[in-house]
């Protein structure tokens, strides 16, 4: 749809299509999708190429996300692929050979402010937007990137396809590791990082069931581990904290009240509460930042001033209101799940101003 926009509007439009990395033993999804993007160029009558970054992805995103879980740290690959695949390998190929931009179907929306610096901005559409998963992009790289669906539904997107003629107007959305789609987390890591059973921990450290290695596990996740010891109440139960060393998972029972910014937590008690706060939001009062970029940096002393910055600590998260000071984002009330490796992203408004990895 991007390309066809584009194409309606008079630029001279090459379709890109970027081969990655397939582990061994899965469904080879990339020659459907290829033949999938051919039938796009075909109906748009558009020249088609084909760009292999098979070795660039596997070392730079999948390598990557591997070496995280085994410091055990939880890595988002979507937004590794888009700052050193897409608008990294990709823009610099599509620099060097003549383009003057490179388009993408991201859900976002960029502009320009009164001093001609870009800004980056959620998409029309709330429910799809992407800007979360671009902070990593500088002002040098937006001179050359277009979002051309961040002004429409997704809706709309689709009934547009269908007036084009575009094959992939009942295409059902893509989902799962960027290029690698549908993926089980554990069974894949499981082919690089050796299982190793351990023990799931209750608040006062009883055991009450198993794992197959923390370092599977995030911060907030209900799934994966078995409990052999049933409490008299079926909650669900979830992740607070994890002992890589000790190779322990500490699990919390689901909410029960709502306190602290409109929020459901859980418990009956204040001294689960208490608990709560300090295990499950892992420090969630704040969070250090490494890695941190700011799109416009201008920004960064509205970063550093402004009271009303808000942020997200994972994809589609509502917006949390928070101040940063330095190296740190402080969140105006205590998050769950705040987890090292995931991407915290800032926001003015609309405006995503940027953001780093939590450490």
């Amino acid at each position: 749809m991007s390309a066809a926009l584009l194409k309606k509007e008079g630029y001279e439009v090459t379709g890109v299509f970027i081969k990655a990395w397939t582990p061994s033993g899965y469904p080879c999804a990339w020659k459907e999708d290829r033949r999938s993007a051919m039938r796009v160029a075909a109906v748009l009558d558009i020249p088609f190429i084909t760009l292999d970054l098979e070795k660039e992805y596997k070392k730079e995103v999948v390598d990557y996300m591997i070496s995280e879980y085994k410091a055990g740290r939880t890595p988002n690959p979507d937004v590794m692929c888009n700052k050193e695949i897409k608008f990294g390998h990709f823009l610099k190929f599509a620099l060097k050979n003549g383009a003057d931009f490179v388009a993408t179907g991201h859900y976002a929306k960029l502009s320009k402010n009164k001093k001609g610096s870009f800004v980056l901005s959620e998409a029309k559409d709330k429910n799809k937007d992407q800007s979360y998963f671009l902070w990593t992009l500088t002002q040098e790289q937006l001179k050359h990137i277009l979002f051309p669906i961040g002004h429409l539904q997704k809706a709309e997107v689709r009934k547009l396809a269908k007036k084009l003629g575009l094959p992939q107007a009942e295409k059902k959305d893509s989902q799962g590791l960027c290029f690698l789609g549908k993926v089980d987390m554990k069974e894949f890591l499981s082919r690089y990082i050796s299982q190793k059973k351990g023990s799931v921990l209750d608040t006062e450290g009883e055991i009450i069931g198993h794992h197959n290695g923390a370092l599977f596990f995030t911060i907030g996740e209900r799934h994966g581990f078995t409990i052999t010891k049933k409490s008299d109440k079926e909650v669900p139960l979830y992740v607070a904290a994890k002992d890589i060393k000790k190779n322990t998972v500490t699990v919390v029972p689901a909410a029960r009240k709502k306190i602290a910014n409109g929020k459901v937590w859980p418990s009956d008690s204040e001294e689960i509460r208490g608990l709560f706060q300090e295990q499950f939001f892992s420090g969630g009062a704040s969070a250090i930042l490494s890695n941190i970029n700011i799109i416009n940096p201008t920004s960064l002393k509205l970063c550093r001033t402004k009271e009303n910055l808000s942020c997200r600590i994972r994809y589609r998260q509502e917006k949390v209101r928070c101040k940063m000071e330095r190296e740190k984002v402080i969140f105006d009330n205590p998050q769950m799940g705040v987890s090292p490796g995931q991407s915290l992203v800032l926001y003015d408004g609309e405006i995503c101003l940027g953001g780093g990895i939590i450490d």
